[in-house]
C-alpha cells in the first residue's frame, strides 16, 4: 500500500466520523425519534440533563469493553483503540450540536431534515466500515454480538437496534417521559440507513477501495 493509498484511507476515515456525527446530530434535531443506537444515551441525557456527546461516549466505551467480555480467549485488545475513536466522534457530535442550533417548526420541514439525516448516517457508517480501519462502537459491538451466537451481522444489527429501542422506551416510561426520543423517525432511520448504506456501496465502494489501496 503506497502513501498515496494510506492518505486516502484515512481521509475518507476522518470523514466517516465528521459526516456519521452530523447525520446522528440532524436526527436528534428532527423532533421525529433519533437513531436506535443512540436512542439511550439521548434518553439519558435528556431525562438528567446530561451532555448528549460525553454520555454517548460513556455508552460506546461500555460497547468496548463488553465486545472484550464476549469475546473471551478470543477478545482483540487492539479493540481498545475504539475508545480514542469514540473520543474523536462525541467530540464532534457535542461541536455540530453545539453550532448547528436548528429547530424547524414544520412538519415537512423535519421530515426532509430526516431524510438528509438517514442519508449522512448512511454515508458515514459505510465509509466507516469500508475502510476496515478502527470500527464504530456500535459496529464492533454488534460483530462480536454476531460471532458468539453465530448470527448474520445484519439480523444482529436488527437485534440489537430494537433492543435499544426497548431500553429507551423502559427509560422513557419510568420517568414518564413517554416516547423520548423515539418516534417515526426511529423507524426509519432503522430501516433506511441500510438502504443508503447499500446504494452508496453499489456506486461508490469499488472507486474507493481503489484509491484507498484496498482492492487492485
Amino acid at each position: 500500500m503506497t502513501a498515496k493509498n494510506w492518505f486516502f484511507r484515512l481521509f475518507f476515515y476522518v470523514m466517516s466520523l465528521l459526516i456519521l456525527a452530523l447525520g446522528i446530530t440532524l436526527n436528534t434535531k428532527t423532533g421525529l425519534g433519533v437513531s436506535p443506537i443512540i436512542s439511550v444515551s439521548y434518553n439519558i441525557s435528556e431525562l438528567f440533563q446530561l451532555n448528549f456527546g460525553n454520555v454517548t461516549f460513556v455508552y460506546y466505551v461500555l460497547f468496548v469493553f463488553a465486545q472484550l467480555i464476549i469475546r473471551g480467549k478470543n477478545r482483540r485488545w487492539h479493540d481498545l483503540l475504539q475508545i480514542v475513536v469514540s473520543m474523536v466522534f462525541t467530540r464532534f457530535l457535542n461541536l455540530y450540536n453545539d453550532y448547528l442550533p436548528i429547530h424547524f417548526e414544520k412538519l415537512w420541514q423535519n421530515v426532509l431534515l430526516l431524510i438528509l439525516a438517514v442519508v449522512l448516517t448512511g454515508i458515514g457508517a459505510a465509509l466507516s466500515v469500508n475502510m476496515e480501519l478502527v470500527p464504530n462502537p456500535g459496529d464492533g459491538i454488534v460483530a462480536a454480538l454476531a460471532d458468539f451466537f453465530h448470527k448474520d451481522m445484519g439480523f444482529m444489527k436488527n437485534v440489537f437496534d430494537i433492543s435499544n429501542v426497548c431500553f429507551s422506551l423502559i427509560l422513557g416510561f419510568v420517568f414518564g417521559r413517554y416516547f423520548l426520543g423515539i418516534g417515526i423517525g426511529t423507524v426509519i432511520t432503522m430501516l433506511g440507513v441500510g438502504r443508503v448504506i447499500a446504494v452508496f456501496n453499489h456506486f461508490c465502494k469499488k472507486k474507493m477501495a481503489q484509491l484507498s489501496g484496498l482492492e487492485a
